[in-house]
């Protein structure tokens, strides 16, 4: 990667995509909470997202973008659902460049500027047998380099071996659509990027996960991140139709307790895009959405 133009055509492309995309999932997701007559909670009322707007400012106070908070609590099937998206620009800090410098992008001493877009979904469910998810994609441009990066993985307290099946299925047809090894060499890199060292596991059972994609065509890699982007509710929407009206226990409903402990110390220790937001600046209320409602350590 060499010095990069400033592809404010592309920011501006990439940025409206992923507002796109987060309007379909709203929807989508508010479609789910309509549809949920019967069963588990559904004399409740169904449940609707709360769209906060995020500001971020530069040390003068000038504007350095922001975007969409939009999280759902207490509904029928979601008990807890953020669908973020935020386009942000500025200077990266010390530490930032440090940690871009060591990925391998250039010039990031001699001009830390950046800029960023992208959505983040993190979905805890009433249900404990109906899996947590977590998706988003992004792009990213600092004036050495571009790139996009993103993924989607399926997080149940209680697993099913046909809804892990069926979830990477929909992202292998999304990856197989554009490089046939795409699909084995995101899949392994999310089984490590979502692993947790210090509990000596996963935190789910994967989906894949991508960064740093820059194969010189821009056009190219967007539209495999826009595919990723169209491959998550069709990968997450039937496991939860499938298992939202399925009994559970006390004992399940303990075992998410715990499973949402360990997403949360997965997303507070590790997490690459937890610490890029508290880093740069960024609302923390919208980078910390990822966190379950109620959570439990034994």
């Amino acid at each position: 990667m060499t010095d990069q133009p400033l592809f404010e055509d592309e920011k501006a492309r990439a940025s409206q995509w992923f507002s796109d995309l987060r309007d379909k999932i709203v929807a989508a997701f508010e479609g789910l909470e309509d549809s949920q007559v019967t069963g588990p909670h559904a004399e409740a009322p169904a449940g609707r997202f709360e769209v906060t707007p995020t500001v971020r400012t530069g040390p003068d106070g000038e504007d350095h973008g922001g975007g969409k908070m939009s999280v759902m609590r207490g509904g029928r099937v979601f008990e807890k659902v953020g669908v973020n998206i935020s386009t942000v620009w500025g200077t990266l800090g010390e530490r930032a460049q440090k940690a871009m410098a060591a990925r391998g992008v250039p010039g990031m001493a001699d001009d830390p500027r950046f800029w960023a877009s992208g959505i983040s979904l993190v979905a805890h469910m009433q249900n404990p047998q109906t899996p947590a998810v977590h998706m988003n994609t992004r792009m990213f441009w600092t004036p050495g380099a571009w790139w996009f990066g993103g993924g989607a993985d399926l997080n149940p307290c209680i697993e099913y071996d046909e809804d892990t099946a069926e979830f990477h299925a929909a992202l292998k047809a999304a990856c197989d659509g554009h490089d046939a090894s795409y699909y084995p060499r995101f899949k392994d890199w999310a089984d490590e990027y979502f692993y947790i060292p210090h509990r000596n596991r996963a935190r789910g059972v994967g989906g894949i996960f991508y960064d740093d994609l820059n194969t010189g065509d821009w056009a190219k890699d967007f539209a495999f991140t826009q595919d990723v982007g169209r491959a998550f509710l069709k990968a997450f929407l039937p496991v939860t139709e499938k298992r939202r009206n399925q009994p559970w226990t006390d004992a399940d409903r303990e075992a998410q307790f715990i499973h949402r402990g360990l997403y949360a110390e997965y997303n507070l220790v590790y997490d690459r895009g937890t610490k890029f937001g508290l880093e740069t600046g960024h609302n923390a209320d919208a980078v910390l959405m990822s966190l379950p409602p109620i959570a439990k350590w034994v």
